[in-house]
């Protein structure tokens, strides 16, 4: 847990589930037991691991946030306060003896049906289930979002616009677009409301500050911009986009890409529907 902790550290902005679990991994050498897997599917280590994170989240030393995992500044400060490794856990276990404590006090306890622990213990291993789901899914989506057609993708968010109610005026055809890769309005003709201009790309990498300055500079007065990324934005672009006065401009990665597009799935053409489709899988909600 302490070497988790040490990745999450290291990364303030947070990492995904899988990656932070890969790396935990990578850097121990595991015994038998904990490579083993269960036989209804899937290895000892990261269940137990994963497990054990919530303890750690109802202590609140940590954050899960869409499959992003980030430490608080509770949690920064217990992994300077302990650091044997059991005291550091067995603390998390304290912390969250006295969260479950307060719940139970000013909550109903369902009846006879079970005991409080194993309703507890049930409700973590649910947690588990859904959260490894999550992430699982979250991985195969991501991974589809990067290897589409850098214009396809670029047709993806003017579909997308087109769901939200707004009219896409022009695609970058393939070739220099000069900053811009889509240009959308409020109305069909263009006459009332701000244009919207979109710059898309599927980097690998962060759009850095002078990466976004590039894209400011061919918004002009009335202009609004949407600069969509998937890798996302570094920290100062960032800060620069949510310091300026005069020109509007929205960050979108590709986890807010991804969730707008749940949003308006339902009103998305059918062409944009086969570039990304999407089923939904429902599963009993674990209790707060």
């Amino acid at each position: 847990m302490r070497r988790l902790f040490e990745i999450l550290l290291a990364e303030p902005e947070g990492v995904g589930a899988a990656a932070a679990l890969e790396a935990v991994r990578a850097s121990m050498s595991l015994t038998k037991f904990e490579s083993d897997h269960y036989p209804s599917g899937g290895q000892r280590f990261e269940k137990i691991l994963r497990f054990a994170t919530i303890d750690c989240v109802k202590a609140g030393w940590l954050h899960k946030n869409k499959g992003i995992w980030t430490v608080t500044e509770a949690g920064r400060q217990a992994y300077l306060k302990y650091a044997d490794p059991e005291a550091f856990y067995k603390e998390a276990c304290r912390l969250y003896g006295e969260w479950k404590a307060q719940r139970d006090a000013t909550s109903v306890q369902p009846g006879e049906a079970a005991e409080p622990e194993a309703i507890d213990e049930a409700a973590e291993k649910l947690s588990v289930t859904v959260e490894a789901a999550i992430d699982h899914a979250w991985t195969e989506i991501s991974a589809y979002l990067h290897s589409t057609d850098p214009f396809e993708f670029q047709e993806m968010v003017a579909g997308l616009l087109r769901a939200m109610g707004y009219h896409v005026a022009w695609v970058s055809p393939p070739g220099k677009d000069n900053g811009v890769d889509v240009i959308a309005f409020t109305d069909p003709l263009g006459a009332t409301g701000p244009r919207i201009k979109a710059q898309v790309k599927r980097w690998q990498s962060k759009i850095d500050s002078d990466g976004l300055k590039s894209f400011l500079a061919t918004l002009s007065t009335g202009d609004v911009g949407i600069y969509v990324c998937l890798a996302g934005f570094t920290k100062d672009a960032q800060d620069y986009a949510r310091n300026q006065e005069t020109r509007r401009v929205t960050l979108i990665d590709a986890r807010r890409f991804f969730d707008m597009w749940v949003e308006h799935y339902p009103r998305l053409g059918d062409e944009a529907q086969r570039q990304l489709p999407l089923v939904p899988v429902y599963f009993l909600a674990p209790p707060d």
